[in-house]
């Protein structure tokens, strides 16, 4: 890989993991590892400045200000974010570099609570608006009257001056976290990952009642603008924050040299295991106003003030014993659990240990001391084996050869490190095997969530994909028993499942949940047989001359038809009446659009995205869920938000759902 190709693969992974903490509240890596891929990111384009750097996301906030959040609301003043480091010597060089253009000047050193950025807006001593960051430049969301819900917030000051927006951070205490997890854990339903995720995710509630039963806390941190009212210190504003009944950072320190803000910062460090709640670094700011003024900005970070970012928290516990799971590809998951830990805030007792490689390097032993972190206060890690603390007796684990479940022989992937169940239709499967089935991207049955498909295995009635199909002869027990509930939504799911048999075959495909086989490989396989029947008989040779089926792929396809209980679920599914056979007749779909990539956002007036994807994708197109250079077109509808926006800047042509109907007629 060259590196405009390694750049262009680190944008598009840090965009899509700002998707998924900032918009989503629902991030997939840990801080940590996003730092790193930030760090490998600015350091090659600080090497290779000839490489356009605009689009980049070094260059611009994180997050997007999502409309169904609330009303968007315009940012008086951007809420930008805080340039990280990560070593003594580059807080030694920010701070240094300051005091060489100005001796005397103070930094305020303070707590950078690990929460969900706001700011409050004041008229007359009364709280008008509260809103989220956004995008942190030219919109946020409207969430006034959760904010009100919270209270470290006050809705009136005790002084009244004509305007001020104070910025802080929601964030929510660890007690009041454990206590939302245990009610939604009694409730069968999922758990946040962590704290920030609770906050952010509970900001956004449409509900305020759920937000002021879920108890989230505020600490002010900075004065954004003001009118009638002036500071000339940021130690000053908080001062004045305070005396209105605001809470503020707690144990700001304000310092004169480069080591007294290292003191601070090492003091905020040792202190993080007993606070009450959660930080992800110390922030470094300089306290005079007017000289950050003069300090400015760039697009995406203040030049007054950094974050520094703490290693991850590492801890010493013992393994009492290795637990194995079963997923719903029949991968051998195991996870080391362990006397319970303290890390980051939350209470810790298991980590992943991924595989027999993984176990093998650390060569982690039922007994052995090991030592724990939590990159990032969301997915904790076996880092090391105390190898000085190994009690005597102690033995190498091997994964079993059975599966755990059903007692079937394991095999070890070719390739890769994962050993998996050999019986496709393990128990220990089925449940995420059907979810996958039902699932919007397979056969698409409405209505089939997750609670009826338990209930359902539970009762028998289902102990494979095929048995949906004949639930209709059970109508009159299962509306006896109520497990779908009464007779009228009985009627309903069981219409949904008979209007799934019409699904064309990539549907079919994708819930077969093969290996490797998702919805693009499906639609894939879709254009080269005309039925499930033709691709069963398909040879390895057949498959991997096929474009998007690699040599792992073919091998699942053929290994999946050839498994008589695969074959025997098939043949129920024909007769219950499940299409089979391709309903396109591809010697007439034209590739008109190969070559070229869409992005579709916003409400088309007659299509959903869905249908709309599937259209391009049947002449050839491919379709992205951000817009990037190699986008060719934007496909917009109402309420188009910042994909649209994009668009624009960027130059990309946009059409609206007509003109992509007569451009492929």
């Amino acid at each position: 890989m060259d590196i405009k190709q390694e750049i262009e693969q680190l944008r598009e992974q840090i965009r899509y993991h700002n998707d998924r903490y900032y918009n989503q509240d629902d991030p997939e890596i840990s801080d940590y590892e996003y730092d790193q891929l930030s760090l490998r990111l600015r350091k090659l384009e600080k090497e290779h400045p000839e490489i356009d750097q605009s689009d980049s996301p070094t260059q611009k906030v994180g997050g997007t200000a999502k409309r169904e959040a609330g009303i968007l609301v315009k940012h008086n003043v951007p809420m930008l974010s805080l340039q990280d480091v990560f070593q003594k010597e580059e807080v030694v060089s920010f701070v240094e570099k300051i005091l060489s253009e100005r001796r005397d000047t103070v930094f305020c050193v303070e707590k950078k609570i690990d929460g969900l950025s706001v700011a409050l807006r004041y008229r007359d001593g009364k709280l008008t608006t509260g809103i989220t960051r956004g995008d942190g430049i030219s919109y946020g969301e409207d969430v006034t009257d959760n904010i009100r819900t919270i209270k470290d917030v006050k809705t009136q000051l005790k002084e009244t001056p004509p305007y001020i927006e104070i910025r802080g951070e929601v964030y929510m205490k660890t007690e009041d976290f454990e206590a939302v997890n245990d009610k939604l854990e009694a409730a069968g339903k999922k758990l946040f990952a962590n704290p920030r995720n609770c906050a952010a995710g509970t900001l956004r509630q449409l509900d305020s009642r759920v937000v002021k039963e879920r108890k989230l806390s505020l600490f002010a941190f900075n004065v954004q603008e003001t009118e009638g009212i002036t500071f000339t210190s940021h130690a000053e504003s908080l001062e004045w924050i305070k005396k209105q009944g605001i809470k503020v950072i707690e144990g700001y320190r304000l310092c004169h040299s480069a080591e007294e803000v290292w003191d601070a910062i090492m003091e905020i460090g040792e202190s993080r295991g007993g606070l009450p709640y959660d930080i992800d670094g110390a922030v470094i700011k300089v306290d005079d106003l007017s000289y950050r003024e003069y300090l400015g900005a760039t697009a995406k970070v203040p030049r007054w003030a950094i974050a520094y970012k703490y290693p991850p928290e590492e801890k010493e516990t013992k393994v009492k014993e290795i637990r194995l799971s079963v997923g719903r590809t029949g991968r051998i998951t195991p996870t080391a659990i362990f006397e319970p830990i303290r890390l980051c805030g939350t209470n810790v007792e298991r980590a992943t240990l991924h595989n027999q490689d993984r176990i093998d390097e650390l060569d982690v032993r039922i007994g052995d001391t090991i030592v724990v972190r939590k990159a990032g206060e969301i997915i904790p890690e076996v880092l090391s084996v105390v190898k000085e603390k190994r009690p005597e007796g102690t033995i190498p684990y091997r994964l079993p050869s059975v599966c755990p479940s059903c007692g079937a022989p394991t095999i070890r992937d070719e390739n890769t490190a994962d050993t998996r169940c050999t019986n496709l239709n393990c128990p220990a499967q089925l449940t995420q095997h059907i979810i996958n089935f039902v699932g919007r991207n397979a056969m698409d049955i409405k209505g089939f969530g997750e609670a009826y498909i338990d209930i359902l295995i539970k009762e028998d009635y289902l102990k494979d994909v095929a048995d949906i199909y004949y639930l209709k002869e059970y109508r009159e027990e299962l509306i006896e028993k109520g497990l779908i509930g009464k007779e009228k939504n009985t009627d309903k799911l069981l219409k949904a499942i008979e209007d799934s048999k019409k699904n064309d075959i990539d549907r079919l495909i994708t819930g077969f949940g093969i290996r490797n086989i998702g919805k693009q490989a499906a639609t894939e396989l879709k254009k080269h047989f005309k039925s499930v029947l033709d691709l069963r008989n398909a040879s390895y040779e057949d498959l991997v001359a096929i474009n998007d089926v690699g040599d792992i792929s073919a091998r699942a396809i053929v290994e999946f038809f050839q498994n008589q209980e695969n074959d025997t679920i098939l043949k129920r599914l024909e007769q219950a009446g499940v299409n089979l056979n391709s309903l396109e007749d591809n010697s007439e779909t034209d590739q008109r659009l190969e070559g070229m990539t869409f992005v579709i956002t916003g409400t088309l007036p007659t299509m959903g995205r869905s249908e709309m994807e599937e259209l391009l994708k049947k002449h050839g197109a491919k379709v992205s869920g951000s817009v990037s250079k190699k986008t060719s077109y934007v496909v917009a509808g109402e309420n188009a938000g910042s994909k649209l926006t994009k668009a624009n800047e960027m130059g990309i042509p946009v059409l609206t759902e007509q003109e992509v109907l007569n451009r492929i007629g």
